[in-house]
């Protein structure tokens, strides 16, 4: 457990740099263009959420940037991880690392798992914060400063943490499901270098066609479609609460029922995991981790 803590700490100290880039500069560009800009919501908007703008704006903004900073930093690291078997061949680090008695498990898992789903996690954190300053400024901007500190904070910073609370329980749920197709990037990475996608992707296509001519079925597209449409589910709500928004309390209902809701939809992305696909999907990523400790040996 020691060398695997040091083995996140050093993706920590080898990324946090870029980390912080991509949560702060787009936060850095967003501020100053909603103080400076004009804003404008529309009149039918304006209208629609009269006395209630403020709590709307605070929401919307709150749920928004988290999604943002969550998307750009899950983004990065899918980026990073398909290059994670020869990232340390570049400058030949990787015969320092392999002398280090790691293991090659924990010198695959540790970094899979800082930047598949701590550092979405930690993005999480740093939207809400974020969120609450982008909802200052346009609640000033719109209603004044008066108004957002006036606002139901209890429930509202209620709703937000069971939406993280949700996110933080979907992020992991939805890498599970898209596992395998991580780590079929990653061995194909160690393989074929800078074509792995390309040869990724024509793989994928001449054995979806070729399963279709023989079977009829298109198995290998069906299997793809149905690992995202769950990863999907997995993050956001399953649940198919609806909610019509007339005025403040509707609006105050909805954020009241937030974490009732986030409990039924963690409970159906759980029981959404009993399926032979997920079940197959991590035999196929359990697989490709075995070849990737086979060629680091090598």
């Amino acid at each position: 457990m020691t060398s695997f803590k040091t083995l996140m700490q050093r993706e920590w100290l080898q990324h946090r740099f870029g980390w912080a880039l991509l949560a702060g500069v787009p936060v850095a560009i967003i501020l100053p263009l909603l103080t400076l800009g004009q804003v404008n919501f529309g009149e039918d908007t304006t209208a629609h959420m009269a006395g209630s703008m403020p709590l709307f704006i605070t929401a919307a903004s709150l749920a928004a940037t988290v999604m943002v900073l969550v998307g750009i930093l899950w983004s990065a690291s899918l980026i990073q991880m398909s290059g994670l078997a020869r990232r340390d061949h570049g400058d030949r680090s990787n015969e320092f690392w392999l002398s280090l008695p790691t293991g090659d498990a924990p010198s695959l898992a540790a970094p899979l798992l800082v930047h598949l789903v701590l550092v979405p996690l930690a993005a999480v954190a740093a939207g809400l914060v974020a969120g609450l300053l982008v909802s200052l400024v346009l609640v000033t901007r719109v209603t004044g400063l008066a108004s957002w500190f006036t606002l139901p904070w209890g429930t509202l910073l209620t709703a937000a943490l069971a939406g993280a609370a949700r996110l933080a329980v979907g992020i992991p749920l939805a890498m599970l499901w898209l596992l395998p197709l991580i780590m079929l990037t990653v061995l194909a990475g160690a393989w074929f270098k800078r074509w792995a996608v390309p040869v990724l992707i024509v793989a994928f296509g001449l054995a979806g066609l070729l399963f279709e001519r023989l079977l009829g079925l298109p198995l290998i597209d069906a299997w793809v479609s149905r690992l995202f449409e769950m990863a999907g589910r997995a993050l956001l709500a399953t649940g198919g609460h609806g909610l019509t928004i007339e005025g403040q309390s509707d609006l105050l209902a909805g954020l009241q029922a937030a974490p009732r809701w986030v409990a039924s939809d963690v409970l159906n992305a759980l029981a959404a995991l009993a399926q032979p696909v997920f079940g197959f999907g991590l035999l196929v990523s359990a697989g490709c981790f075995a070849a990737l400790m086979w060629w680091r040996r090598r």
